[in-house]
């Protein structure tokens, strides 16, 4: 694939972008509590909102049916105009997800007729259908455990959920890279391998941020550095689940303080990368990457800080999810210029 030929890269950039609107979207669904306003899924028949007044109607009984509005909302004096608030912001993260798979299955039908791509190109636009299909199933999964039982999601659904978006852009970022850049850096396998593990680290902290998320974790301990008044480990950690291991991936508590925790090895391990980084001659793109890497993730730990702080409010919540987009593309690139 030659450098000159734009159209593609432009394409998958802006699949970047939709995927990046997505996640905040749906950042702004979760922290308004609307992922269950739409308690079925069609392909079609649900593309635009309800258009007359007796549809709202009928979707809001339909609503009604399902544990989110009996065991709370209820309770709330919850009226038809609450419903189309919540009812919009699951219907738009849907359909930016519909415009998504149109942004990319047309063009790339189109690139592959007129014979733009070559073949390496090909198999990862494969891959990336693959992945945007299994994102929108995983949607769904997510939805439907909070439509039995318990009026939430699954923490660990809404995390699959999340975690898999942010992996989705990364390689379509990647790919992008693969075109942008045809040239190749020396690879500077020591860098590289520590941007690889750092990658990890990052996404496990993600993983995690999904958890405190779908467990409304952040509403609590409203402390730092410590989670009380003298305790760094609040003693609810050890005891609000039958064993410390449920506790650390099902209790609010645990989930907490392994994502609060957690934020000093990301710190560290990037910290690390560019210390050791001076120990080389580095590239412009390379060096480039590292100094925003570490910029970034001093934005999003302070930002994690505050967020907690003052309990989660949506401005805050947002701004958090947005940067932690942020951090995982300087790290993508990083890692994309230390590599090739």
């Amino acid at each position: 694939m030659k450098k000159t030929d734009n159209s593609v890269i432009i394409w998958l950039l802006s699949g970047c972008v939709l995927l990046f609107l997505m996640v905040v979207v749906g950042g702004i669904t979760r922290l308004t509590n609307s992922g269950l306003s739409m308690t079925d899924w069609h392909l079609v028949t649900d593309t635009f909102p309800p258009l007359t007044e007796a549809k709202w109607q009928a979707a809001f009984e339909e609503y009604k049916k399902f544990p989110e509005y009996q065991k709370t909302n209820i309770h709330n004096d919850f009226q038809l105009a609450d419903y189309k608030f919540i009812y919009f912001w699951e219907w738009f993260h849907r359909f930016i997800g519909r415009i998504i798979g149109l942004v990319f299955l047309v063009p790339f039908i189109y690139f592959l007729f007129k014979k733009r791509l070559d073949s390496a190109t090909i198999k990862k636009c494969i891959i990336l259908l693959a992945m945007g299909g299994f994102q929108g199933f995983l949607g769904w999964f997510m939805v439907k455990s909070g439509l039995i039982d318990n009026p939430d999601v699954s923490h660990f659904r809404l995390s699959l959920h999340l975690t898999f978006a942010f992996i989705t852009f990364a390689y379509t970022l990647w790919v992008a890279l693969d075109l942008i850049y045809p040239e190749r850096n020396t690879r500077i396998i020591p860098l590289r391998n520590i941007a690889r593990v750092a990658l990890v680290v990052l996404l496990i902290q993600i993983i995690y941020g999904g958890f405190v998320a779908g467990l409304n974790a952040g509403l609590i301990h409203n402390h730092w550095p410590m989670m009380s008044d003298g305790q760094f480990i609040h003693d609810s950690v050890f005891i609000e689940k039958p064993t410390l291991f449920l506790g650390l991936i099902e209790g609010q508590s645990g989930v907490q303080f392994v994502h609060r925790t957690f934020a000093y090895v990301v710190v560290a391990m990037i910290l690390f990368l560019y210390f050791k980084s001076n120990q080389y001659t580095l590239s412009t793109t390379q060096t480039k990457g590292i100094k925003t890497l570490v910029v970034f993730v001093f934005l999003q730990f302070a930002l994690g800080v505050f967020t907690l702080l003052f309990r989660v409010p949506l401005a805050l919540g947002l701004i958090h999810q947005i940067m932690a987009f942020f951090l995982l593309s300087a790290m993508t690139y990083t890692l994309h210029r230390l590599s090739k």
